[in-house]
């Protein structure tokens, strides 16, 4: 044993743990720094910017996975690992460790070289994307997902995974998740959602041509923040800016952002895009100030993260009870489109349950459907049963066969999403897992908060924000997804609260019978 390990091994547990904190904290500076070069590049950086920024945030980032992966760093996880000194831990330094080590032991298994090639890569490739979605031009992006596609095969082979390869990124996003798991959650909603959405396809379609009159983009960015603001999103603590896909990203507890596009023929889709990245940022926004400055400050999952946009979304910004306290500001900011429309038209004008082409504008009904397409095909892609330069017909045969339509360009199709630009295959089933925790969750929420629909009625929506702080954002990554939902619910995850959910919202929406 060398002289400064068996120096360290008889150290104390508190000046152990406050070197190991500060290392942490010099960690999460580099990650900060990267959040704030990308959050500008995907804001306002300049077209000539890209190429430059793209090195910049590789090499920060190579900086910030050399020391996720140091010896310094695999030391202090060793040794308060020891017994005698891992007593001595609290909660907190507990999960930390854990969760580091988790890390740092996937980390260890990826060449620093091959870590920045595929930052700069995926850093490039968003841009490249960008330009591609606009001309709607799949060959241009083409080369770029080919390369970003092999990198993660082989990061799976490194990493090592059971059963299916994609196990491994699935266990990325959602901790213990695997494909067979999914497979049957799918299964359960694709049962009673599919014929649901076929009974509704033969009844009439309410009115909504009032929603695609033209909208001042500075009236609909005052409208999302007057609601941002309603839903409790501190401006003192985030902003709102517009960016070609909305984001959100939790630089730290005091400076989380949010982003969203405006369409001069569509209020909706900034309006919910902006609550439900508000939702994020809700939960980026109240985590437990004990956990700042440590990985542990961000969602126990994107599952779980999804759980509170697709929440704030669309249980309660698509509600009637939220719109009998906001729809009067609605029709006061925009008269001419929305004066002599009446709430109930409103109501039912942004719930109307069609099959479209894109996912972000997709209704409640039909969305999980978007994310089993693309959850399939990026599965068949990781597998090595499908291609890159294929990818653009298999997108659009699986919107036949799912939605019985089909896109009509690759704009429309296989280059809606930002996702795989960046890498980030596995997310995807987030969306739809966290629509079954935000369901199942609500079902305990109306359980445990006395007239729950009347506060959002009275615009008293800190009633749910406390809630939802008290048992989900202040813990931060402390408790594991599942952990989190027995706890709150007494149950694991059952998706049968969504599709029931579903079911009861819609007949009523169309007056079907039950």
């Amino acid at each position: 044993m060398n002289e400064k390990i068996e120096s360290n091994m008889t150290e104390s547990a508190p000046s152990l743990r406050e070197r190991f904190r500060q290392y942490v904290h010099k960690m999460k500076s580099y990650e900060e720094t990267v959040g704030v070069l990308y959050y500008d590049l995907r804001t306002q950086a300049p077209k000539e910017a890209v190429e430059g920024r793209a090195e910049v945030i590789g090499t920060l980032s190579t900086e910030l996975f050399k020391l996720s992966t140091s010896e310094e760093l695999g030391q202090y996880l060793s040794e308060l690992s020891e017994p005698e000194l891992w007593q001595q831990l609290d909660e907190v330094d507990r999960k930390l460790v854990e969760e580091l080590k988790k890390e740092y032991d996937r980390s260890k298994k990826i060449p620093a070289e091959m870590y920045q090639e595929y930052v700069t890569l995926t850093s490039k490739a968003e841009s490249v994307w960008e330009e591609a979605k606009e001309a709607s031009d799949f060959a241009r992006f083409q080369p770029y997902l080919e390369k970003i596609v092999a990198f993660n095969q082989r990061f799976v082979e490194l990493w090592g995974y059971e059963g299916h390869p994609y196990n491994t990124l699935l266990d990325t996003y959602e901790p213990g998740l695997t494909v067979d798991q999914l497979d049957e959650v799918f299964g359960v909603v694709r049962e009673r959602a599919v014929p649901l959405v076929a009974e509704i396809a033969r009844q009439h379609q309410p009115q909504r041509d009032f929603l695609y009159s033209g909208f001042d983009e500075e009236q609909q960015k005052a409208f999302s923040t007057y609601i941002l603001k309603e839903i409790g999103f501190s401006f003192r603590a985030g902003r709102l800016d517009a960016s070609a896909h909305p984001f959100a990203i939790g630089l730290n507890l005091g400076d989380v952002r949010i982003t969203t596009k405006y369409l001069p023929n569509d209020i909706t889709f900034s309006l919910f895009s902006s609550i439900h990245e508000g939702g994020h940022a809700l939960y980026e926004q109240n985590i437990s100030s004990k956990l700042a400055g440590t990985p542990l400050c961000t969602g126990t999952s994107m599952a779980i993260h999804e759980s509170q946009s697709r929440y704030w979304e669309n249980k309660v910004g698509r509600s009637l009870s939220f719109w009998k306290k906001h729809y009067g500001k609605l029709q006061e900011m925009f008269p001419d489109a929305f004066g002599s429309v009446s709430l109930e038209t409103f109501y039912k004008a942004i719930n109307v349950v069609e099959p479209s082409l894109i996912r972000i504008e997709a209704d409640e009904l039909t969305y999980n459907l978007h994310i089993m397409i693309r959850y399939e095909l990026e599965k068949a892609l990781i597998g090595g049963e499908l291609e890159v330069k294929d990818l653009p017909q298999a997108w659009n045969a699986k919107y036949e066969e799912y939605l019985g339509i089909t896109p009509p360009n690759d704009a429309k199709g296989v280059l809606q999403d930002v996702h795989w630009s960046g890498g980030s295959f596995g997310y995807f089933p987030s969306y739809s897992l966290g629509n079954m925790y935000a369901a199942q969750l609500m079902h305990t929420m109306k359980q445990q908060i006395p007239d729950y629909e009347a506060h959002i009625e009275a615009g008293e929506l800190h009633v749910l924000k406390d809630w939802l702080t008290a048992h989900i954002y202040q813990h931060g990554k402390l408790l594991t997804p599942g952990e989190l939902i027995e706890r709150i619910t007494g149950q694991s995850l059952d998706p049968a609260y969504l599709v029931d959910y579903l079911d009861e919202k819609y007949r009523q929406v169309y007056s079907l019978e039950s």
